[in-house]
C-alpha cells in the first residue's frame, strides 16, 4: 500500500472514529439516535439541489465565456471534484478533477482554466455577500457570530486578495529572472517560472473575462448564491424537523448556520483527507449546547452524511474511475493535460 493510499486510510478510520466517540458520548436516553423522515426528506431536497445549482453555475460559467458545455457535463464536473475532495488533503484533488473532466469533454486548456477561474471567483463573491448578509442579519448574537463570519469572510476576502497580487505580479514581473524580495523567501530561478507561469495564465483569464456575458454571469453568480445557502441549509432543516419542541428564532438559528459555515470552508486547511475527524470533534464541541440533546448524535451523523458521505458516495459511482486516474498520473508525474488532450483527439 502506499503512503498516499494508508495516509487516506487512517483519516477515513479517524473520522469513523471521532463520529463513534461523539456518538457515544450523547447517546439518546431514549435509543437509537434517529430522525424523523421529514427532516430526511428535507435534507435530501436540499443537497440535490445544492448540486443541481453548483453544475448550472459551471454551465452557466461556460457559456457567459463562449464554451459551449452541456448540462450533463457540467454536474459530472462537479461530482468528479466533490469526489477528489473527499479522498484527497486538504481537497486539493478537487480542481485538477475538474480541469481533467473538462479536458475529456472537448475543452481546450485556455478554456478550461478560463472557465474553472471564472468558477472559483463566482464562489468567493457569492461567500462574501453571504457573510455580509448573515452579519446583518445575525448582528448582536455574540462576538463567536463575529468570529466565525470573519474566518468565513477573511477566508473569501483572501482569496480574492491573493488573485489581486497574482494579477499585479503578473503585469511587472511576468518574464525575467525572480527580482531580490522573492530570492529572500526562497522562489529561486527554478519555482519562479512556475510562479510567473501561474501568474500569466491568471492574466490571460482576466483579460479573456472582458468579453464575457454580463448576464450569463450574474446568473450564475445567482446559481453561486444559492449552492453557497445550500451549504448551510442542512443543518438547520435536520434540528428544526428533527425535534417539532425546538424553538426556531434568530438566536437559535445563528450556530447552526454559522458552524457549518465554517466548518465546511474552514475545514479546507486541515491536511487530512475528509477532516480526520476534526470536523467531527469540532462540531460537537461547538454545537453541543446549541442542539437538543436527544437528537444531538443523530444531527452529527446525518448532518456529516449528507454533506460529505453522500458526495463520496455519488462521485464515485459518477466520477470515481475519472479520479482514479488523476490520482494515478499525480502519482506517476504525468501531466493532466496530456493525457485529457489525447483523450480528446481519440474522441
Amino acid at each position: 500500500m502506499s503512503a498516499r493510499r494508508l495516509f487516506t486510510l487512517l483519516s477515513f478510520l479517524a473520522m469513523v472514529g471521532a463520529s463513534l466517540w461523539v456518538v457515544r458520548s450523547h447517546w439518546p436516553h431514549g435509543g437509537m439516535p434517529w430522525l424523523p423522515w421529514i427532516a430526511h426528506v428535507a435534507a435530501v431536497l436540499i443537497t440535490a439541489a445544492e448540486v443541481l445549482t453548483r453544475a448550472f453555475k459551471i454551465q452557466a460559467s461556460a457559456w457567459a465565456v463562449g464554451c459551449p458545455l452541456r448540462y450533463g457535463t457540467a454536474l459530472r464536473v462537479c461530482l468528479a471534484g466533490d469526489f477528489a475532495a473527499a479522498v484527497t488533503p486538504a481537497r486539493s484533488g478537487a480542481e485538477p478533477a475538474r480541469f481533467l473532466v473538462l479536458g475529456e469533454a472537448g475543452l481546450s486548456t485556455a478554456n478550461r482554466l478560463l472557465v474553472l477561474f471564472l468558477e472559483l471567483f463566482l464562489e468567493m463573491c457569492s461567500l462574501a455577500l453571504v457573510c455580509l448578509v448573515l452579519a446583518l442579519v445575525f448582528s448582536g448574537y455574540g462576538a463567536s457570530a463575529s468570529g466565525l463570519l470573519a474566518l468565513v469572510g477573511g477566508y473569501s476576502v483572501a482569496v480574492l486578495g491573493a488573485g489581486a497580487f497574482g494579477l499585479l505580479l503578473s503585469r511587472r514581473h511576468a518574464n525575467g529572472p525572480p527580482p531580490a524580495w522573492a530570492r529572500r523567501v526562497g522562489l529561486h530561478a527554478g519555482r519562479w517560472r512556475s510562479v510567473q507561469r501561474q501568474v500569466r495564465q491568471l492574466r490571460d483569464s482576466v483579460q479573456a473575462l472582458r468579453g464575457a456575458n454580463v448576464g450569463r454571469m450574474l446568473v450564475a453568480y445567482g446559481a453561486s448564491v444559492l449552492h453557497v445557502i445550500g451549504k448551510v441549509a442542512v443543518l438547520p432543516a435536520l434540528v428544526y424537523l428533527g425535534d417539532a419542541s425546538f424553538p426556531l428564532s434568530i438566536e437559535t438559528l445563528a450556530p447552526l448556520v454559522l458552524w457549518p459555515l465554517a466548518l465546511f470552508y474552514g475545514g479546507v486547511v486541515v491536511p487530512a483527507p475528509g477532516g480526520g475527524g476534526v470536523i467531527e470533534g469540532a462540531f460537537a464541541m461547538a454545537l453541543g449546547d446549541a442542539i437538543p440533546a436527544g437528537i444531538f448524535a443523530a444531527s452529527l451523523l446525518w448532518w456529516r452524511f449528507y454533506t460529505y458521505y453522500v458526495y463520496l458516495l455519488v462521485g464515485g459511482v459518477a466520477a470515481g474511475e475519472t479520479v482514479r486516474r488523476l490520482l494515478a498520473m499525480r502519482s506517476s508525474g504525468t501531466s493532466p493535460d496530456h493525457r485529457s488532450s489525447h483523450a480528446g483527439q481519440v474522441a
